[in-house]
């Protein structure tokens, strides 16, 4: 009887519901440790991603500390010491290797072994190029280091503004100052992408252009523009918001500094009276020579008055900016919106070449003037030519007064010429 007695104890349903119990509660507690190492052995390497992003963080710092303190070191008001060099160097080489072992890491989970884990393979697979193309953009060597530490460090642009003209106006006058102010970048010689090297494409006359900071306006400058026929179509469908810049000049003292220009490259050339005139007795002139058709101002504005309105372009005096330079230049710099930096303490007037010359930095009073190229003695020319050429461009210019909205007051000029003749 003790032994039914004591069976009946083990085969009650009692202690079955007991045992299954404790069997299921061990179960769960085995399962619930092997999470939990399952977790601690990711943990790690989420940490070392949340280090990696707070340290890219910390780079994108840096870059943005070292790219004012150059910007200021070309400006002349902070120097950019060695040790700060060195600085960023060790940043950039922390940040490659904190990039490193995360792909590393992203590339050794990336091998499942059951199908419905494919897709978050080949995500990993895409972050994992994602973080090789990031790497190629912020990563930077000390050799490249060295090379950004330069008047070129930044990003080459298209050009937001553009002298146009024209010839022998003053152009290369007004750029040379407008290269001192430090917010303009622009290209010393002359691109003439369109209307010599359009087929070469934007990406090669971007290249062009000089490399420049954000808050920086990237220039160029060539006068054959204006008289481009097809230069205006073209500029607009690069950039239809661009600044147009054009330095004007009394047409006929232009047409004798052209003219002057050429003799000195090829003596052999006919007068210039020979040129200007078709029939000299009968007074018909010859409008087809360039000389004379690129003062035609209002003919070339028309053109560009199709695409761009007056209130994109921007005419220069070409005889106030030799008697006032700086008064000129507080006017562009307005129009390119511009702090008024270039001043009349920029500007010193060469007596001997009759224009002015350009100061180097302000603790410099050396001056630098153009080139020996500018400023030639013209050539004397018959005073009835200069009269018949002033009757020629006197409606031309009266025109041109009316689309601008400005007047120029050659006519002045003219007179002023015709009594002087007279008197001698």
């Amino acid at each position: 009887m003790a032994f039914w007695s004591s069976t009946s104890v083990f085969t009650s349903k009692v202690p079955r519901k007991i045992l299954f119990m404790f069997t299921l509660s061990l179960s769960v507690t085995y399962l619930f440790y092997s999470l939990m190492s399952c977790y601690n052995s990711l943990q790690f390497p989420l940490q070392e991603n949340y280090a990696y992003q707070g340290r890219l963080v910390t780079e994108e710092t840096t870059f943005v500390t070292l790219r004012e303190k150059l910007y200021s070191a070309s400006q002349g008001f902070t120097e950019f010491t060695e040790a700060e060099g060195t600085t960023a160097v060790s940043a950039v080489k922390d940040h490659a290797e904190a990039e490193q072992r995360t792909v590393e890491w992203i590339r050794t989970q990336a091998s499942p072994t059951k199908p419905a884990a494919a897709a978050a393979a080949a995500d990993r697979r895409r972050h994992t190029t994602a973080l090789e193309r990031e790497h190629a953009e912020f990563s930077t060597t000390d050799s490249d280091l060295r090379v950004n530490c330069t008047s070129d460090y930044g990003e080459k642009k298209l050009p937001q503004a553009i002298i146009i003209g024209v010839k022998k106006g003053g152009t290369r006058a007004l750029l040379e100052a407008l290269r001192v102010h430090p917010d303009v970048r622009a290209v010393g010689n002359e691109p003439h992408f369109f209307d010599r090297n359009y087929e070469k494409g934007l990406d090669w006359y971007r290249d062009l252009m000089p490399s420049t900071l954000e808050g920086q306006i990237t220039m160029e400058k060539t006068p054959s523009y204006f008289v481009t026929n097809h230069a205006p179509k073209r500029i607009h469908s690069m950039a239809r918001d661009i600044k147009l810049i054009i330095v004007v000049r009394n047409p006929v003292t232009r047409a004798i500094s052209d003219y002057t220009q050429t003799l000195s490259k090829k003596p052999e050339i006919p007068t210039f009276e020979v040129l200007a005139f078709k029939n000299r007795t009968l007074g018909l002139i010859d409008a087809s020579w360039s000389a004379l058709r690129i003062g035609i101002y209002a003919l070339h504005l028309e053109s560009w008055m199709q695409y761009f309105p007056l209130s994109q372009m921007h005419f220069v005096s070409g005889e106030r900016l030799i008697v006032d330079p700086a008064g000129e230049m507080a006017k562009v710099q307005d129009f390119l919106g511009l702090k008024r930096i270039v001043t009349d303490k920029h500007f010193y007037f060469n007596k001997t070449k009759g224009f002015p010359c350009l100061k180097k930095p302000e603790d410099s009073s050396t001056p630098r003037c153009l080139g020996k190229s500018k400023g030639r003695t013209h050539p004397k020319i018959d005073t009835d030519v200069i009269r018949r050429l002033h009757k020629f461009y006197k409606p031309f210019n009266m025109m041109f007064y009316q689309m601008t909205g400005q007047n120029f007051e050659w006519e002045l000029e003219d007179d002023s010429e015709s009594r002087s003749s007279q008197d001698s």
